[in-house]
């Protein structure tokens, strides 16, 4: 019964999107919303951003009917705090707001979750020395890696297919793992993003007349709900008496190591430069592979999910293994990091054999 309502999820969710986008983008042509032009901007021809309408309702309804009848006391504060990102991100696909006040509703629905949806991590599983967490730690330490992660898939939505092919990732994985223990409830919401970012991905990637983006709308739902089976991953992994890893943590990150690790690079190279971490360019890893792969998104995307999936084959190998959370985390952020180096490091090899022949001219 419990296969038939994953399936159930999955399968209503993927056709609830096949049926809303082809009216959303009649919707986005008639009222001429697309996604602006700027200098960051890869697409060089108008595609509606309003992809996340689909995702966001395809996924409330996909959840609500497949855990009908099913005890799911977080619910009510996880589709509000979803709503809560839907509506500040259709608000900054059609009209563009400031950082700060997008900042500020991720604030709102990640204390909403933490605080009254107790979604949130009371055990650190020995990382740093930390095993058991008091209130307000819990609450800081969740709070600041809720936040990050949720700006991680944000800021990671840059080309045709990368944020929904790694959110597809993620969701598949901790999906699979929630099934396998028995926590249905989670396993349902997981593939019911799942089956909304299949159908979404075929959309964006080969779509020709109905292309379209998910905008921030899908990326900051995508980022929220990822979030909330990172946390709930960690927490159960504690409890669980069958599938459990040795350090939930570590493998945990490595299931959203790129989206996560991109974003700090971004964000630790922005200051050091001494601009605002909040401010837009081209460094993040996709534009670097962009500019070695010109015009491939699709083999750009291929190849950070896939670079993806090998730092979550490590994380599985390393907890089979058994090695400190700590080796373990350290060890994934290390090869991580430097795989999100690669491509600048490439780039800047390509310049210097480049200057000779400038120079010989």
């Amino acid at each position: 019964m419990e296969f038939v309502l994953v399936l159930g999820a999955i399968i209503i969710s993927f056709i609830l999107v096949v049926i809303i986008i082809p009216p959303v983008i009649r919707i986005a042509e008639i009222k001429k919303l697309y996604e602006p032009f700027d200098q960051r901007k890869i697409h060089t021809t108008i595609v509606p951003p309003l992809g996340g309408v689909a995702i966001f309702i395809a996924f409330i309804v996909g959840t609500v009917i497949a855990t009908d009848g099913l005890t799911f006391e977080s619910l009510k504060y996880i589709i509000t705090a979803v709503i809560i990102m839907f509506f500040i991100g259709l608000k900054d696909d059609i009209y563009i707001i400031s950082p700060s006040k997008k900042f500020m509703a991720q604030l709102l629905a990640a204390l909403l979750l933490i605080i009254l949806g107790n979604i949130r991590l009371t055990n650190l599983h020995g990382i740093l020395g930390i095993y058991e967490t008091g209130y307000l730690t819990s609450i800081s330490v969740s709070l600041l890696i809720m936040i990050g992660i949720i700006n991680a898939f944000n800021l990671i939505d840059g080309i045709d297919g990368l944020a929904s092919g790694l959110a597809i990732l993620s969701s598949s994985v901790f999906g699979t793992w929630f099934y396998l223990t028995e926590n249905y409830q989670l396993s349902i919401m997981a593939f019911a993003l799942l089956g909304s970012l299949i159908a979404f991905f075929l959309f964006n990637v080969f779509g020709d007349k109905n292309k379209i983006f998910m905008g921030d709308t899908g990326s900051l739902i995508i980022g929220i709900v990822i979030a909330i089976l990172v946390f709930k991953f960690n927490e159960l992994n504690l409890v669980s008496e069958t599938h459990s890893l040795s350090s939930a943590p570590a493998f945990s990150f490595a299931v959203v190591s790129l989206p996560v690790l991109d974003t700090l690079r971004v964000i630790i190279l922005r200051i050091t430069q001494k601009k605002s971490p909040f401010s837009p360019d081209r460094n993040h890893v996709h534009h670097r592979l962009l500019t070695l792969i010109p015009d491939s998104h699709l083999k750009v995307t291929s190849i950070i999910i896939s670079a993806n999936i090998f730092l979550l084959t490590c994380g599985f190998v390393l907890n089979f293994i058994g090695w400190n959370s700590n080796i373990q985390l350290f060890l994934l952020v290390s090869v991580g990091m430097l795989i999100s180096y690669i491509p600048s490091m490439l780039l800047k090899l390509r310049k210097l054999k480049e200057k000779p022949h400038t120079a010989n001219a």
